[in-house]
């Protein structure tokens, strides 16, 4: 039995065992006392932690230990005549590494020397930044105690055991109140993000720009670039040791917001639109809209586009400089090469009803309209045909001008290509590709290549067809077979504009050789459909 008690405390009480990724430390406390009526004369108090990361250790790596110890004298008043320290003095204790796994508590300045511990009197030995096991569980330290019950008594070695407690690792508080400092910002403003969880977490934010996560600390965070318009921010906190994720997002509205386009599905009210860049404007009235300055100065407006039900206007112009006029005399218009020229211009439009059209200069071409038609003559006046150079012809057929010339027929959703006028043969259309339709087929019997195993490749050249961009192709397999081969293609692979592979694999296990390749004819059919 121990002269002397001893009880231990923790910081934080219970201790938490190490997580994997989330370590935990704490602080022990040995309290000795001395509850008898007699002083105890010690001379050393060992203390034996276990080592390991068992339910029975303490720590892993005694190294990080950090031990220190008090001696404090009884605070109260003592009964009689009292002639040590005066009540509540405090001295050190020196504690020292003891072998592998202890440490050493000693108060005599001789070795072997002994120092009274009083009634009511107390000494705390502390071991701070304990690094704990990673198992929960009871741990026991061992304590030696060389002490003895007079001055030069001979020193009695007593042993006692206290026991402290590991508790499971807890999981982390899920992380809360992630909010701006300002819901409201104007442009240009700084803003920070602040929320509240546990430094155990790892956490990143994400937001409209950033291309990944952008890893954060400390609870605050401050955006690179003021918001331009409502933005939302998205906060993620990572679990270590469970990798578990929480989400929590936050919106800041910016005043006066900076928008690449904005689209409005029923209708956007506001009395005037202006320019970012100057004071022009758009003032929307009761009657009407106005395009003016600040001061009322009137102004121009652009667009691609404009439908009107109808235009009060001098002249109309191209928006560019150089580009024709339109004015409007009395009883009809002109049209001008330029603003300010008397050099005519050109008319574009879809329909025109005249009497004759012909070109501005003697010797130009001369269409004549007549009843059912029109005539092209090569010029005014002349009876010699003129060339029709066109975009495109509304015709029941399109001959040649010599007899046994090709005959297009144009019928309901397609037409036909006949070898002459009236004749039922068709006829041959050369064409590189039509409407981006192509197709081909690769030399039979050569361009094959083995690859090993039972395949064998091919490339397939396309660049005939005259693709400029990659085409979707449609492919099958061509030749002779005779029930010799169970053969399959695989998938397109390496398509471009000019060319793509096929490989050839056969799944009867048929010994096949590039001579049954060529001697059957082997190739590729391919259509190529260009969409763009």
């Amino acid at each position: 039995m121990t002269m002397l008690t001893y009880t231990v405390l923790t910081d934080p009480a219970p201790l938490e065992a190490s997580a994997a990724g989330r370590p935990s430390t704490g602080t022990v406390y040995l309290l000795v006392t001395n509850t008898g009526q007699q002083p105890a004369y010690w001379s050393t108090i060992t203390v034996e932690v276990p080592v390991g990361n068992g339910a029975g250790d303490l720590t892993s790596n005694l190294n990080k230990i950090k031990p220190k110890g008090e001696y404090r004298t009884w605070p109260g008043t003592r009964p009689g005549t009292w002639t040590g320290p005066p009540p509540g003095t405090r001295s050190s204790v020196n504690v020292q590494r003891q072998g592998s796994n202890a440490f050493q508590a000693t108060q005599a300045t001789t070795p072997g020397g002994r120092t009274p511990f009083a009634p009511g009197d107390y000494m705390v030995l502390t071991l701070e930044n304990v690094a704990l096991a990673a198992t929960s569980g009871l741990a026991v330290l061992a304590v030696t105690e060389k002490a003895s019950r007079t001055k030069t008594g001979g020193l009695s070695t007593s042993h006692a055991a206290v026991a402290l407690a590991k508790t499971a690792p807890q999981e982390l508080p899920a992380p809360h109140s992630f909010h701006p400092d300002k819901a409201m910002v104007n442009p240009g403003d700084t803003l920070t993000l602040s929320w509240q969880g546990s430094t155990g977490f790892s956490y990143a934010i994400m937001y409209p720009g950033a291309p990944q996560f952008v890893p954060v600390s400390g609870g605050s965070w401050s955006p690179p670039t003021a918001p331009k318009r409502a933005i939302t921010y998205i906060l993620r906190a990572t679990d270590p040791t469970t990798q578990q994720q929480h989400f929590l997002t936050t919106t800041v509205q910016v005043r006066d917001p900076e928008l690449d386009t904005l689209t409005a599905t029923t209708e956007i009210k506001t009395p005037r639109v202006q320019g970012t860049k100057t004071n022009w404007g758009l003032t929307i009235a009761g009657t009407g809209a106005e395009i003016s300055d600040s001061s009322g100065v009137k102004g121009t407006l652009t667009a691609d586009k404009a439908v009107f039900d109808g235009v009060l206007t001098g002249y109309v112009e191209g928006p560019n400089s150089g580009e024709g006029v339109i004015t409007f005399p009395q009883g009809g218009v002109k049209v001008w090469s330029t603003g300010g020229s008397s050099e005519l211009g050109t008319l574009y439009v879809s329909g025109i009803r005249t009497d004759y059209v012909s070109g501005p200069n003697d010797g130009d071409g001369d269409i004549r309209f007549l009843p059912g038609g029109m005539k092209i003559w090569s010029a005014l006046g002349s009876n010699d045909p003129g060339t029709l150079y066109v975009s495109g012809i509304r015709t029941d057929y399109v001959s040649g001008p010599n007899d046994g010339d090709g005959d297009i027929r144009f019928l309901p959703g397609g037409m036909k290509i006949w070898s002459a006028l009236g004749s039922n043969d068709p006829g041959t259309l050369y064409a590189r590709n039509v409407n981006g339709v192509a197709s081909g087929r690769s030399t039979p019997r050569s361009g094959w290549r083995p690859t090993g195993g039972y395949y064998y490749d091919i490339t397939v050249d396309t660049s005939g067809a005259g693709f400029t961009s990659c085409p979707i192709y449609l492919i099958a397999l061509g030749g002779d077979f005779y029930g010799e081969h169970d053969l399959r293609t695989t998938a397109i692979y390496n398509a471009t504009a000019t060319s793509f592979s096929v490989v050839l694999r056969w799944r009867d296990g048929v010994p096949m050789t590039l001579d049954d390749a060529e001697r059957l004819g082997w190739h590729i059919d391919w259509v190529g459909y260009e969409t763009s």
